[in-house]
């Protein structure tokens, strides 16, 4: 997470809470922003709970928003310092309008810290972000639709090569393409109405301008001509990336007009002429630019594949997912029909196919690299889902919702769909018997026996488009956000201390956590705060100690020391990330009764001294001293479990990771 995220995430808390004039006091713990408010109605503690980055909120003397340890002390260090004051001291008097206007400057100035730090032109992240806010919303639609298209694909293409046969089959293909062809034919229209929404222009009226590069109503008798060439437009010229340009214009006219024409005939005249003026542009000028681009195309496809070999496979799997952003892909069908009826199959086919190839592998390298990033979950959750539908020959969500938004993975995917053609192009005389989507689905089409060498090309470009995605395809603001896989289980204690070097694991192997302390073991869910209890920061066990000398339950490293002596955090040889919160609350005695006997970075062994806590001090303060024990980490493992409650020993076994029949107990 960069220092712009951590302001952010501070700033989006201030304005869930009231705003930094609500706010009097700010401390923070291991895990917590703890804040003290004036008025605690003001605070919306659902929204705070949905900010990205906030694990929990505990409402208690403080209000309490956890965001995990590693990041809590820059996120609130960052929400003090926007304020001018230290942490805990009281926050200065501030007027409303002063605390807006300074939520307005911070996040402007985090925007232009970040483009300046990733050197970034800003037109070009701007259009990527929008590109985004287009068609994330459509992803649930796109996946869905596009695993029926490709369950429709493949018994389409059983039926085509004769090993499925009857009646219900075709009646199912029916079925599933009319329920496919509920997104996929009127995708032009959904991508306008979200187009509008983004760039300010009215909705329906996006929606129409998406809907008027499909020809409702133009036949074979009633063509509309291009301008440029003469020959007739074809529906859906122009493509998704058509619909959003013209919308785009149309924003900027729709708006124009509002200033111009009076209110009392606005409602009738801007919608009438922005309408007119888009719908006549997109005929006349955005469809037949995209129509002479279809030309010279296919005459350059026709050069390629006159070429052949390896190097014709690698252009055209690679240029072919740039055409079918543009429309242009529909071009390709004649010739495909052609070739399968001069020579029986489409060479064209499956090295064109080698494209979404590319496309899965790069998506595959994404989410390897980001599974673990709590700051891409949405990101992920995307991948896993457009991931089965590209392997199913479906590429529309993983172009849309994943790389294309990002930028340099849909450049890395093209070039690993070329890999893929150039193994297709070197094999040679694999063809297809009819025009099918890619991927998976293909297989059964393949002619001449030769489906192995289809495969071998898909293998190529899915190794193609994850090589070249995972090590030059990853956005530089990636890169800082998330640990590479190496590293990954260090992913938050990192964020505080970069001087430690942690072992990569597998997270496979059984092992044990053992008592840092004497005492009575409790169950986790039996300590008196909720953030624990609940398993809100991982899960583990907790121990009432009977005496105060602290030791280590693991052998590792000793990764972050709070401040306040009161946690503590190391990382275990088998890659666990193990806190340990000695009291509940004492973040408030600000390092009294705690004598630490260990330093950031140094190397323990399971029993070696970590703390000594003053038991005494810390009861006659007010405060618990239950001792949780918290694997941060525990979603990197298959299970943990703790011991049942009962007296323990310093050095006891207490919890069991990734158990088996035959672990320790």
């Amino acid at each position: 997470m960069g220092k712009e995220n951590y302001d952010q995430l501070g700033q989006e808390i201030f304005h869930h809470v009231g705003g930094k004039n609500n706010v009097t006091k700010l401390i923070h713990c291991m895990t917590r922003v703890r804040l003290t408010l004036k008025d605690e109605s003001k605070a919306n503690i659902d929204e705070l709970k949905a900010i990205p980055g906030v694990l929990g909120v505990v409402e208690d003397e403080t209000l309490q928003v956890v965001v995990g340890p590693g990041k809590v002390n820059k996120v609130a260090q960052s929400m003090v310092d926007s304020v001018g004051v230290k942490l805990g001291e009281e926050f200065p008097n501030q007027d409303l309008s002063h605390a807006d206007k300074n939520l307005e400057e911070q996040t402007n100035e985090n925007k232009a810290l970040a483009k300046q730090k990733y050197n970034k032109p800003n037109k070009f992240k701007s259009v990527l972000k929008s590109l985004a806010n287009i068609f994330v919303p459509m992803i649930p639609a796109l996946v869905g639709a596009g695993i029926v298209a490709g369950v429709a694909s493949i018994l389409q293409n059983l039926l085509t090569a004769g090993t499925l046969g009857g009646d219900a089959v075709t009646q199912l293909v029916t079925v599933l393409n009319v329920i496919k062809n509920g997104l996929f034919t009127y995708l032009a229209i959904y991508t306008g109405i979200n187009a509008a929404s983004e760039f300010g222009a009215t909705p329906a009226l996006g929606g129409t301008v998406g809907a008027v590069t499909l020809l409702s109503g133009v036949t074979t008798d009633t063509t509309i001509q291009n301008l440029f060439n003469g020959q007739d437009l074809a529906a859906g010229q122009g493509g998704i990336i058509g619909v959003i340009f013209a919308v785009w214009i149309l924003s900027l006219v729709e708006k124009r007009l509002h200033k111009w024409i009076p209110d009392s005939i606005d409602i009738i005249v801007t919608p009438t002429l922005s309408l007119l003026a888009i719908g006549l542009a997109t005929i006349y000028l955005i469809m037949p630019i995209a129509g002479v681009v279809s030309d010279a195309l296919l005459q350059f496809i026709n050069f390629v594949l006159n070429v052949g070999g390896p190097v014709a496979g690698f252009i055209l799997g690679a240029l072919f997912l740039p055409m079918v952003m543009l429309g242009l892909h529909q071009i390709l069908i004649p010739i495909h029909l052609e070739m399968i009826n001069q020579m029986g199959n489409t060479p064209l086919l499956p090295i064109l196919a080698m494209s979404g190839a590319g496309q899965v592998g790069a998506t595959f390298a994404l989410w390897l690299f980001l599974r673990h990033d709590k700051q891409q979950t949405e990101l992920v959750q995307n991948i896993k889902g457009a991931l089965p539908v590209g392997l199913l020959g479906v590429g529309e969500p993983l172009i849309y919702a994943v790389t294309l938004p990002l930028g340099r993975p849909f450049i890395t995917a093209c070039l690993g769909g070329g890999i893929g053609g150039a193994v297709i192009g070197m094999l040679g005389h694999v063809g297809a018997i009819a025009v099918g989507p890619s991927g998976w689905a293909l297989i059964p089409l393949i002619a001449n026996n030769k489906a192995l060498y289809y495969i071998i090309g898909l293998v190529a470009g899915y190794i193609g488009g994850f090589i070249l995605t995972y090590f030059f395809g990853i956005p530089k603001e990636l890169r800082v956000e998330a640990k590479t896989p190496t590293n990954i289980i260090q992913q938050e204690a990192q964020e505080t201390t970069d001087s430690v070097t942690v072992p990569a694991t597998a997270h496979a192997d059984a092992f044990t956590i053992k008592a840092p302390a004497n005492g009575q073991l409790i169950t986790l869910d039996n300590v008196p705060d909720e953030v624990f209890s609940t398993g809100m920061m991982g899960q583990g066990a907790a121990i009432e100690p009977s005496d105060g000398k602290i030791f280590s339950p693991v052998t590792g490293t000793v990764q972050t020391i709070f401040p306040t002596k009161h946690a503590l955090g190391l990382v275990g040889e088998h890659g666990e990330e193990v806190l340990i919160h000695m009291g509940l609350d004492t973040v408030n005695l600000k390092g009294t009764g705690f004598d630490m006997l260990v330093t950031e970075g140094q190397s323990v062994s399971v029993g070696d001294p970590l703390v000594n806590m003053d038991l005494p001090l810390i009861q006659s303060a007010g405060y618990q001293t239950v001792i949780p024990i918290i694997i941060t980490n525990s979603s990197d493992f298959k299970s943990i479990n703790s011991l049942a409650e009962q007296l323990v020993t310093a050095g006891d076994v207490i919890i069991n990771v990734n158990e088996t029949k035959n672990s320790a107990s």
